[in-house]
């Protein structure tokens, strides 16, 4: 079966249409992204949880929101989760915010400084499909020192620093040994140019009707 692709443009209009048309809520997406990240987590350290290591980094966006969906699912099904929050708290918006009170109760969201070097894996929700320009600041910072631990990564719906419609990698961009995307492929993850920093490419249903494509 053929599988269209979207541009960033698209995507951000299927999500409006999701929340003002369906009715269908940014809190249920981001659970279904969370819950098929934390899946396709459990995959790649070959089915089993108990006691491996995952490290989360997360941004303040909706794709940090569903970081933190899929640590919360890690943790319940026994892995060893650490979630580093990269940014102020005060740049969370309302429905990533609701995610990482619901860590802190779980005593999942102390936020310490990881050491990547000794997780078994890392996820990467640091940037959404929304990136323009190339990451800054402490972003940029993890995104190198995520690419530098040799450890493998799985990034949610784009690589952080990558562009999702032109698939131009960012300075510096998240090399993903897999990448699971979010309700249809964006279009730059499909460019020659993307293949090195995407990794393997898998697609997550987060609930989105086909009348609505």
């Amino acid at each position: 079966m053929s599988i269209p692709a979207l541009t960033t443009a698209q995507m951000a209009e299927v999500d409006r249409l999701m929340i003002e048309e369906y009715g269908i809520m940014l809190i249920q997406m981001m659970e279904n992204a969370g819950r098929n990240l934390a899946e396709l987590a459990r995959r790649m350290l070959d089915g089993q949880l108990a006691g491996r290591h995952i490290v989360v980094l997360c941004g303040a966006g909706n794709n940090g929101g569903g970081g933190m969906v899929a640590a919360r699912h890690l943790h319940n099904r026994g892995a060893n989760v650490e979630v580093k929050f990269v940014g102020g708290l005060a740049r969370l918006k309302d429905v990533p915010a609701h995610q990482w009170r619901i860590l802190q109760t779980m005593a999942l969201a102390k936020n310490d400084d990881p050491d990547l070097g000794q997780a078994d894996l890392i996820i990467d929700a640091l940037i959404g499909y929304g990136l323009s320009g190339d990451p800054r600041g402490a972003t940029a910072e993890w995104i190198v020192q995520a690419n530098g631990s040799g450890r493998p990564i799985l990034a949610l719906d784009t690589p952080s620093g990558l562009d999702a419609t032109s698939g131009a990698p960012g300075n510096p961009g998240i090399r993903a040994r897999a990448t699971l995307t979010l309700a249809l492929p964006k279009t730059g993850l499909l460019k020659a140019n993307a293949r090195h920093f995407v990794g393997d490419l898998y697609l997550a249903d987060i609930g989105v009707p086909p009348e609505l494509y």
